[in-house]
């Protein structure tokens, strides 16, 4: 009873209804409104999987899951496996299912990371045979088709023959005896074909007469001559009707012979809808997936910005405020927390809050808090929330809260007992002089009970005293106690006990309103006197009443408000270093796209210009080409060659990099100057003069070192003069006494494998540039491009006068000879 009292307390329904309006189809709505709490911690995880994977689907699918098609044919199966008859419209129902069906199992199919769905679609029957015939025997419209038996086709070709006689007959008629009728139209009554004869003229159209018009003036006539035509008719219809019954009676048996596995298909398509309803709901509140935790772990209750999801909705379609989130970090040692604070403060907004976040998370909703959210299972949720007063049964108050309160702890103890049964068969009963168990007892109930305004309605001392009763007994028996109050004497339980926990709500006394922001480790303190004084009241009555409260609670409401503005603090200078990491993380993701931009654009770059080198390269090469072969025509003159000469050095000029200036040199150090060794950076004296190989002593500090010339420089950036080494005397070249056969050497062998086309000319005409005779070039095979440039090249170089594939012994086809001029 507490159960369904604390969800009517919370407006659950409500909740229920908004989740409704996701759903796709009329069962998902009916099981949205109707929504069960799981009594295990595994089934809460089922449901938070299928949550998860349907907003993970829905997010990645531009149109999500479609449900069209399906429909609630629970009913009719129903009646077909009591023998009854199903309708067409029903069977096309029941066929439009199927394929519906079919259609979310192929999506769910296709997908690879949906474990949870493919599992629970993956018995799914559809029945494809059975969708076929019935849209084989119904259309659109529910009827039944003249293919459906070839009996039926042929009573329909007798029906139409049959109209058709009826209809030529009375065409007839109208024609012939045109002055009798009302007009020119055959009509029906019931099954019957009339046609409207004026009431003087009855007796010129003899026949039986089916209706009147309303004013008397025009009979419906069936004239006798189609009387046996309308018989014939009547009875070929109930002919046609027997056949369409006999089919939809054969197809509702085939419904019949598989109505488990349509009922089964109905309960997966409706766990589908109602998880897709779950994970639109989620999306639309803006909520993420909880994280069930172990307390006995030491895990923390972390719930920062939670929304009452009932206030996101009254903002959103009713125009409602907006909704201002609290933070609810709750430790694990922690079984009571006390709200105090100010009426109208948001103390009950943040019970009700807590209790509907923990119930969104055990049915597979997602909690509207920023991520982390991290909430412990709880067993129940037991709430007191609001008055129950009752004139009927008497109740004051007081007596209402003590009635839920008396009815929430049965609800424990029934829990525990529960418990204790459970228990291994190797545990110890207990007995009657057994302790009662610990908070850290492995007995205790795993609930979250919501207290507000505890101890309320009665005399305030005696109130007092059961209230720290009361939640003293929670502190041992419930998981999680929160408990709102305006008693003093409930702020000193923390000290007293480490399970207790103290938290306000804010109160603005500038403008005399609340915050709504929850503030922790912080007792509110009593703002009575305060709005009392600004709302007008007589200075003597406050005055009176501050002599009546006594000087030390006086002095705990300004250590109180100290403490509150020294949070502020906190939380200003905390604001501000946030906004500053933002910015430098912001800093940090613009510099880092410039870096990545300039790095690009530097490749971009060095690409361009390597293809600019290749084509100045081939351009000179080509004018170098065109001056060699203007000195091949003719005789070449020294004209000639001088003019050749300039035109080569133009080139040059044109396409040779500039060369950067190179250090002035003409320094050469002796004893007792300072110079600089280049690769430390640091200056040193001069010890000993260079010797003929360059070398000298320097010390440097207290270290002494042999450098070389070439590592050192003056202090002005000159480099010292090279050492000159006499050259020996050339050996005398020999002159061939004859010219001996071409021999394949390495020194006239080239081997251009790995080179890219560009690479090798360049290696090549510096080996023609120094052949004396023939040139063996080794290309190899590959996919013959390399071959390809080589061939191109040679055919085109003044030196070269001709080329030929070499020997098979050489390399065959994988190597050239080029015989130079």
């Amino acid at each position: 009873m507490i159960q369904s009292e604390t969800l009517e307390l919370l407006e659950w329904h409500r909740l229920c209804q908004h989740l409704s309006t996701f759903a796709a189809t009329k069962l998902g709505a009916i099981a949205s409104l109707h929504l069960k709490i799981p009594a295990f911690q595994a089934a809460s995880q089922q449901l938070l999987a299928q949550t998860k994977e349907v907003y993970q689907l829905e997010t990645r699918m531009t149109t999500g899951l479609s449900f069209e098609g399906i429909q609630d044919i629970g009913d009719s199966l129903e009646r077909a496996e009591l023998s009854g008859i199903l309708a067409g419209d029903e069977l096309l129902a029941i066929a439009t299912t199927l394929a519906g069906t079919r259609n979310l199992r192929r999506v769910i199919d296709n997908q690879e990371d949906l474990p949870t769905l493919a599992s629970l679609v993956a018995d799914l029957r559809t029945y494809p045979e059975l969708e076929q015939e019935i849209h084989r025997c119904i259309d659109e419209r529910g009827q039944v088709t003249d293919r459906a038996s070839l009996k039926l086709g042929e009573i329909r070709t007798d029906l139409r023959k049959i109209r058709s006689q009826i209809t030529k007959k009375l065409q007839n008629i109208l024609q012939a005896k045109s002055g009798a009728v009302q007009e020119q139209l055959i009509t029906q009554r019931g099954d019957r074909y009339v046609i409207p004869v004026k009431l003087p003229q009855k007796d010129a159209i003899p026949g039986i007469v089916h209706d009147t018009s309303t004013s008397g003036a025009t009979l419906y006539v069936e004239p006798n001559s189609i009387v046996p035509l309308g018989n014939q008719l009547r009875q070929t219809i109930r002919r046609e009707q027997t056949e369409e019954e006999a089919i939809r009676r054969t197809l509702t048996q085939q419904v019949a012979a598989v109505k488990p596995d349509l009922e089964r298909l109905l309960a997966i398509v409706t766990t589908l809808d109602l998880a897709t309803a779950r994970a639109r709901y989620s999306f639309w509140l803006g909520a993420n997936p909880p994280r069930f935790i172990n307390r006995e772990d030491n895990e923390i209750i972390t719930l920062r910005q939670l929304r009452h999801p009932l206030l996101v909705w009254q903002q959103q379609h009713e125009h409602g405020q907006a909704v201002v989130p609290v933070d609810l970090l709750i430790s694990p040692h922690l079984r009571v927390v006390t709200i105090t604070g100010p009426n109208t403060g948001g103390k009950t907004v943040t019970l009700k809050t807590l209790a509907l976040a923990a119930l969104m998370a055990k049915v597979g909703l997602f909690v509207p808090a920023r991520e982390p959210v991290e909430i412990p299972w709880f067993d129940q949720v037991l709430a007191d929330i609001g008055d129950e007063q009752s004139l009927q049964q008497s109740l004051s108050t007081f007596s209402g809260h003590i009635r839920r309160i008396s009815r929430i702890l049965n609800a424990l103890d029934h829990e525990e007992e529960s418990e204790n049964v459970s228990l291994s068969p190797d545990s110890p009963l207990p007995t009657p002089h057994s302790p009662l168990p610990t908070p850290q007892s492995s007995q205790s109930s795993q609930s979250l009970v919501l207290l507000d305004e505890v101890g309320a309605g009665t005399d305030p001392v005696e109130g007092s005293a059961l209230a720290i009763a009361l939640l003293q007994y929670l502190a041992n028996h419930a998981q999680l106690t929160i408990a709102t109050t305006h008693f003093g004497e409930l702020k000193a339980l923390k000290y007293e006990d480490e399970r207790f926990e103290n938290a306000s709500v804010e109160f603005d006394e500038s403008t005399l309103s609340p915050t709504y922001r929850l503030l922790w480790g912080i007792p509110g303190r009593s703002n009575a006197l305060t709005i009392a004084r600004r709302l007008g009241l007589k200075a003597e009555v406050v005055t009176q009443a501050k002599t009546q409260v006594g000087g030390a609670t006086d002095e705990v409401n300004q250590v109180i408000a100290g403490l509150e503005a020294q949070r502020r603090r906190q939380e200003t200078k905390a604001a501000e270093a946030q906004s500053l990491l933002q910015q430098a993380e912001r800093l940090y993701k613009e510099v880092s796209a410039k870096s990545d931009a300039l790095q690009e654009r530097e490749k971009a770059l060095r690409a361009d210009q390597e293809v600019a080198v290749q084509q100045a390269i081939a351009q000179a090469k080509g004018e170098i080409a065109q001056v060699i072969r203007r000195l091949q025509k003719g005789t070449p003159k020294a004209q000639d060659a001088q003019q050749a000469t300039d035109a080569l050095n133009q080139i040059s000029q044109k396409y040779q990099p500039k060369v950067a200036p190179k250090p002035k040199v003409g320094f050469m150090p002796k004893v007792g100057d300072r110079v600089r060794i280049s690769q430390f950076g640091q200056t040193a004296d001069v010890l000993t003069a260079p010797d003929a190989n360059g070398e000298f002593n320097v010390r440097f500090g207290m270290m002494k070192m042999t450098v070389k010339l070439e590592d050192i420089e003056s202090l002005d950036g000159q480099k010292p003069e090279p050492v000159v080494k006499p050259k020996p005397a050339p050996a005398p070249v020999t002159q061939p006494e004859e010219s001996a056969p071409a021999i394949r050497t390495s020194r006239n062998t080239v081997d251009l494998r790995g080179n890219r086309v560009a690479d090798s000319e360049i290696i090549l005409d510096k080996a023609i540039s120094e052949a004396t005779g023939p040139l063996w070039i080794i290309h190899g095979h590959g996919t013959g491009k390399l071959r390809q440039g080589v061939h191109a090249y040679l055919h085109q170089h003044p030196r070269v006068s001709h080329h030929e594939p070499a020997e098979q012994a050489d390399g065959g086809s994988g190597v050239t000879i080029a015989y130079i001029k």
